[in-house]
């Protein structure tokens, strides 16, 4: 696959740039048949023409909106701030349509700081509900705690059910034929004690449960159906799993496992996976020391995409080179954008990078600054790049801003 058509830019003001570590989740975009919506850090929304990339519509959602979808003809927005707000907005006009506070169920931030604020950190539509799953973390001297609920929503806002747990959600996926709801819960640390809860989708009853049986709180990363069939990440074992119905284990493969690298013991959390057509793509991230913070060496494993069959045989790999916030993808193609990697430093490796998971034909596109969100929809992606500076040099680098391309140069790749 040859690297992507000429790009469109269209400037976002400013922004405090990343530092090395990871900041927390700051924009969303969606792209949908007419538009290119954005969810920009100090809670704007803001939509542009698909074609012209003029200005059509701008709303202050008051939350930072870390996530967009499209539901129906609404434009969803959700994330973080004191509300957990979730509101649906005409796609057309920008006019709010409804609002829910998640905050209400899931109880009022009890500090300032921005982590344990209410937050959704997933939304999905299907055909006649939207589904999302809000949390909060507080803390409160050795005592940690997690409060978190997934609802689902009418067209108009209603709410046909919710799903709570002390535990924290971090994904969400519905299966094709709509019955279906997988939620992956990373922490647990209370009484719910199951990594992945599959849910009836009319009704919000738990259908089957299933945990990696690994001691601590570490869970699922993400979760990603395909057809009958479930594929998983698990942060509890650095391992992936596809499973079966009712939670059957089909297979598991070795992602970024405890490994000794001179005097260390490494591992890489498993953070996203993708599932089409019996073939499976499993993300790692940043390297991890069991003892201590700090470390001398790199997992060999870690930014790394693994791509196996049906049957869990490794079919191709790939390096990411920097931490992926989230991936977006569409049929056979995944579109990863890929940020910094802190103990490295490294600003070659701020980029967006695509693949065909049944062939692992592969494109990419550099950036100054570092890619931090992305969508995907008719091989035209949208790609959110966001400044940053390195604390060990000082050079600001990018700018915030959406670039948008075609992908799809060989009709036969996609």
């Amino acid at each position: 696959m040859n690297s992507a058509q000429p790009i469109r830019t269209v400037d976002l003001g400013e922004v405090e740039p990343a530092r090395s570590r990871h900041m927390w989740t700051r924009s969303a975009v969606a792209l949908t048949e007419s538009c290119v919506a954005v969810g920009q850090w100090d809670g704007a929304i803001t939509a542009f023409d698909r074609e012209s990339l003029a200005l059509d519509w701008e709303v202050d959602h008051s939350d930072s909106p870390a996530t967009l979808c499209e539901f129906d003809d609404l434009l969803i927005a959700a994330g973080r701030g004191e509300s957990g707000r979730i509101a649906a907005y005409d796609a057309a006009t920008g006019d709010r349509q409804w609002s829910y506070y998640t905050a209400e169920d899931i109880g009022e931030s009890s500090s300032d700081r921005v982590f344990e604020q209410p937050y959704v950190v997933d939304c999905i539509a299907g055909d006649n509900r939207l589904f999302a799953a809000a949390r909060r973390y507080e803390r409160d001297g050795e005592t940690r705690r997690w409060h978190s609920a997934v609802y689902a929503f009418g067209f108009d806002g209603t709410v046909d059910w919710t799903y709570s747990a002390d535990a924290s959600p971090i994904s969400l996926d519905l299966a094709a034929t709509g019955d279906r709801l997988a939620v992956g819960y990373n922490r647990c640390m209370g009484e719910h004690d199951h990594g992945l809860v599959v849910l009836d989708a009319a009704t919000g009853k738990p259908t089957w449960m299933w945990d990696p049986g690994t001691a601590g709180d570490r869970r699922v990363g993400d979760v990603s159906f395909d057809g009958d069939s479930l594929a998983v990440t698990s942060h509890g074992d650095k391992r992936g799993y596809l499973l079966g119905s009712g939670g059957r284990e089909q297979w598991r493969v070795d992602l970024a496992v405890p490994t000794e690298v001179g005097d260390e013991t490494l591992y890489a959390y498993p953070n996203h996976v993708h599932a089409h057509d019996g073939r499976v793509a499993f993300l790692t991230g940043n390297t991890y020391a069991e003892e201590g913070r700090e470390t001398v060496g790199r997992h060999p494993n870690e930014h790394r995409i693994l791509a196996v069959d049906s049957d869990g045989t490794e079919q191709w790999d790939a390096t990411l080179g920097g931490f992926v916030h989230g991936v977006a993808a569409e049929d056979d193609r995944i579109v990863v954008p890929c940020a910094q990697n802190f103990r490295v430093r490294n600003p070659a490796d701020h980029a967006l990078q695509w693949f065909l998971l049944n062939a692992g034909d592969h494109g990419s596109r550099s950036f100054e600054g570092i890619p931090t969100a992305a969508a995907v929809d008719g091989g035209t992606v949208v790609t959110v790049e966001e400044p940053i500076v390195y604390h060990d040099d000082g050079t600001e680098r990018g700018r915030y801003a959406i670039h948008l391309e075609s992908i799809v140069e060989d009709e036969s790749l996609g």
